[in-house]
């Protein structure tokens, strides 16, 4: 007997096989494979001493499609060491083998230093020497496997064979299902027997492809759990549509009824719950490109024969740039010479610029708004914050998701029903005969086929999309409803989440307010913007004011009607217009946060104000908002560590965010919302997204997910006293397998019931 799968691949076929590589069907004696392609690709592996592969391999290996071109001029990131850093996606993966495969043969090629891959998001991150190898040549490899490598940014491909035996299967369905209606209208009726004949043979055509194509991934799931030894509902769910179409056939040739409709609605019901669970899975992979592309493309360092344009993954610590007004910073580093205003959303996720002058320390990615500076390096390439944040985003793109409710009943319920199924064969063989048993024996599949059970998670679980959806908050999927369910402490982020994210006038005298207007009008500051749309609101006439300059880190001055008008900035949120008056400004929390934040105490959630900016203005947003606790001058780092410190007491949070700043705290919280007007990293890797104005979606949010939760623990009570309670009387002969097939859809019906509810009930809450 051979010891592996690959020995057996060794044994003596027949004239008609499966090619060793990919499974497609040739002629042939021995090993054969059905192009040079697939046996180039067997050869690599089993040189490579990874013959493993084709024992842990849960289905064939994609066919080598050639080679293509263009991977030499894609840009890579270069570490401080000199190695070189690159991100792909890869697409064909069917199996955790072919992970395992595809990481063993990218290290084992010359200059590789590390390769992660994951299963979940098809995303791959290499790190090589390039004296040795690149980029093109790791990614030709990866081909010659039959995997589909693509660039990391290039977007989600849709999984087209889902939708296509989806389509099919619903397709076939609802003909079947017609058809079937007719020959039992006929048996009341009366219907010619050739009639009855050539709408059985039809379903039976109709249904042919369904069971061995449509359902493939049912079969190939439940062969994979038992290689494991793990029962899940893929099994029954197989063993049922394979047993129906056995006696749809077999029914077929004796004119009898064949159940055929019940399998074309079963594979069409699970395979749309399979499709509702993917939908979004992909999504957050792309949100650490979406940041690492906010970094800097160009940097101007100082050199002995005067600035040169260099790219920043060349610099080193000591290095001094050059920054001029709009330019943004490329490396970590500390002020040596200028002063200036520095958006700095990327550090602290605060709208208002900072100024900056010799001695402080600035980070890539911040922008200058006024001024010039001299910076020395100090951290550069991936030692940099900005860097360091869009590690910590692709490591946590692989972050598992927590099984759900079924998928732990599963095991227990699918050896019940294989278990009642068995024993009643076993029973009625030895009193009753074969031939009268295997009718009990399919009515038991029929009728427990766990069709409502699979369904439960996903039908309650759109019902519970749609009900926050509908309310302003958009999921990426179900499994970012299950966890905000399961929260029990909110944190939000301030500026641009509690707060509206722009300085508002709170006092200023509308002469003052006219003459300040007048001057910041062609300003693109955020104070200036504030003070523009407050004259605006009040309906004050806004001249435009002559020879504006900015005067960095201090203000801005113009010529009006002859006089010189400066407007400097005073303390924190406030603007003196020297001679006249002063303006106060203040970032104003949000009309609906203090409502939002009672609400979610009410429900027994502690809320945490979790911000970048000073403890003075913390302190007095958390007390207008109600807030328990504030948390002030917290970093992206000082986030992640409060979120860690808080998992580590066992707390389970929600972080609420809007800023680029805010996509590790997102993605390392058990639930992320971010703010639909947020960044874009945000946005990808949060678990929903607010839509509307306001805080208001975040708290319906969580009513829908609890709904959500309530409604498939009824469901799966429902299902399960069903269960019982049909297979107990199918064992008994006292259910046919008719009667089965016109039951099974009741159990559905009981889960459709109970999906509904969900809407009612979050509409009740709000």
């Amino acid at each position: 007997m051979a010891s592996s799968a690959e020995d057996a691949l060794q044994a003596p076929v027949t004239a008609s096989t499966a090619c060793a590589w990919c499974g497609a069907q040739v002629e042939g004696v021995g090993v054969v494979y059905c192009c040079h392609g697939c046996e180039a690709a067997a050869d690599m592996v089993r040189e490579a001493g990874l013959g493993r592969h084709f024992e842990r391999r849960e289905a064939p290996s994609p066919r080598p499609s050639g080679r293509s071109a263009g991977w030499e001029h894609l840009p890579v990131e270069q570490a401080a060491d000199g190695d070189h850093v690159a991100q792909l996606r890869i697409d064909g993966l069917r199996c955790g083998s072919c992970v395992w495969l595809v990481e063993r043969v990218l290290q084992g090629a010359p200059g590789v230093r590390e390769v992660q891959v994951s299963y979940a998001s098809g995303s791959c991150a290499l790190r090589f020497d390039p004296t040795q190898t690149d980029l093109a040549q790791l990614a030709h490899r990866v081909e010659d496997l039959g995997y589909s490598p693509r660039p990391a940014d290039s977007g989600v491909t849709p999984d087209r064979a889902l939708l296509l035996r989806l389509g099919l299967a619903a397709f076939v369905a609802m003909n079947v299902m017609m058809s079937s209606v007719s020959v039992y209208l006929g048996w009341w009726s009366g219907m010619d027997p050739r009639f009855t004949a050539l709408l059985q043979w039809t379903n039976l055509i109709l249904a042919t492809p369904v069971a061995l194509w449509a359902a493939e991934p049912f079969f190939v799931a439940a062969w994979a759990g038992l290689r494991h030894r793990v029962l899940h509902m893929d099994l029954p769910v197989s063993v049922g549509v394979a047993i129906l179409y056995g006696h749809g056939v077999f029914a077929t040739f004796r004119g009898e009824d064949s159940y055929l409709d019940s399998l074309t609605m079963l594979v069409a019901l699970l395979l749309g719950g399979r499709l509702l669970e993917q939908r979004g899975r992909t999504r957050a992979a792309e949100a650490a490109s979406s940041l690492a592309a906010r970094a800097p493309r160009s940097a101007r360092r100082v050199g002995v024969e005067g600035p040169e344009d260099v790219a920043p993954s060349a610099l080193v610590p000591g290095d001094v740039l050059e920054v001029a007004l709009g330019e943004e910073i490329a490396a970590d580093g500390l002020v040596t010479a200028g002063e200036a205003s520095v958006g700095m959303a990327l550090l602290t996720g605060e709208s208002e610029p900072r100024a900056v002058r010799p001695g402080d320390r600035v980070v890539a990615g911040g922008v200058l708004i006024d001024g010039s500076l001299r910076v020395m390096v100090e951290a550069a390439g991936e030692s940099t914050l900005l860097s360091r944040m869009a590690t910590g985003l692709r490591g946590a793109q692989a972050k598992p998701t927590p099984p759900s409710l079924p998928d732990r009943i599963a095991p227990a319920f699918t050896a019940a029903t294989l278990g009642v199924a068995s024993a009643t064969f076993a029973i009625g063989a030895a009193t009753l005969g074969v031939h009268d048993t295997l009718p009990r024996v399919i009515a038991v599949l029929v009728v427990a086929c766990p069709c409502a059970l699979a369904l439960a998670a996903p039908l309650a679980h759109a019902a519970g999309l749609g009900a926050a959806a509908r309310r302003g908050l958009l999921f990426q999927g179900g499994a970012g409803l299950r966890r905000l369910a399961e929260v029990d402490l909110v944190a939000f982020d301030k500026t641009g989440t509690l707060t509206q994210g722009e300085p508002v006038v709170v006092e200023a005298d509308d002469a003052t307010l006219r003459l300040a207007a007048a001057v910041e009008r062609q300003s693109l500051h955020p104070v200036a913007r504030g003070i523009v749309a407050e004259a605006a609101r009040r309906g004050l006439p806004i001249p435009l004011a002559q020879g504006v300059r900015e005067l960095p880190g201090v203000g801005v001055e113009g010529v009006l009607d002859g006089q010189v008008i400066r407007v400097r900035r005073g303390g924190p949120g406030e603007v003196i217009v020297e001679g006249h008056g002063r303006i106060t400004l203040r970032d104003v929390i949000r009309p609906d946060a203090a409502r939002t934040v009672a609400r979610l105490k009410a429900l027994g959630l502690p809320v945490v104000l979790l911000t970048g900016d000073s403890a003075e203005v913390a302190a007095r947003i958390g007390a207008e908002a109600g807030v328990d606790e504030v948390l002030a001058e917290q970093d992206p780092e000082a986030k992640l560590a409060a979120l860690r410190r808080w998992q580590a007491e066992g707390r389970r949070v929600l972080f609420v965010g809007d800023g680029v700043n805010d996509g590790p705290a997102l993605s390392e919280a058990h639930a992320g919302v971010a703010m639909g007007g947020g960044a874009a990293s945000s946005v990808l890797i949060a678990d929903a997204v607010v839509a509307r104005e306001g805080l208001g979606p975040v708290l319906a949010g969580i009513f829908a997910a609890r709904a959500a939760e309530r409604a498939i623990r009824g469901n799966l009570m429902r299902s399960l006293a069903y269960n019982v309670g049909a297979v107990a009387l199918a064992a008994a002969g006292l259910v046919n397998p008719l009667v089965a097939a016109v039951l099974m859809p009741l159990s559905s019906g009981l889960v459709i019931f109970g999906a509904l509810r969900v809407e009612r009930a979050v509409a009740k809450e709000l």
